[in-house]
């Protein structure tokens, strides 16, 4: 079984810094594939980023250069620092766990899929 707890959101002004973090419990994590996804109201869920084992990142095109993902193995830490934050980035931010790429069912890749594990959310709200 696998859960995950995220924290960090928060309320801050365009352009601001703000880091999330996902702490993570279950067997040999460290060979999952991580991720974060983000959820705005009456919008879609929508990939930010993702991280696998090897540390191979990839983001959404929206995040990119602004959003950097990163694992802490030893901690059952993973993170998502945030700069450049924009008004539209405003969301229900959730980590998640994708097991599937372990079984090479799918490549690892900003989640969106219902099936992977997924954690209650952190709220994050940019003001302009």
């Amino acid at each position: 079984q696998v859960q995950l707890v995220e924290s960090g959101g928060g309320s801050v002004q365009a352009g601001g810094s703000l880091r999330l973090s996902c702490e993570v419990s279950g067997y040999a994590w460290s060979t999952f594939c991580m991720g974060w996804a983000r959820q705005a109201p009456g919008k879609e869920r929508e990939g930010v980023a993702s991280i696998d084992n090897d540390g191979i990142t990839t983001y959404g095109d929206s995040v990119k250069g602004r959003f950097t993902v990163s694992r802490d193995n030893a901690k059952n830490v993973l993170y998502l620092e945030m700069s450049g934050l924009r008004p539209e980035d405003t969301a229900m931010y959730y980590c998640a766990a994708d097991l599937l790429v372990i079984a090479g069912l799918r490549r690892c890749q900003p989640p969106t899929s219902d099936d992977n594990y997924w954690g209650q959310g952190t709220q994050v709200t940019v003001s302009s």
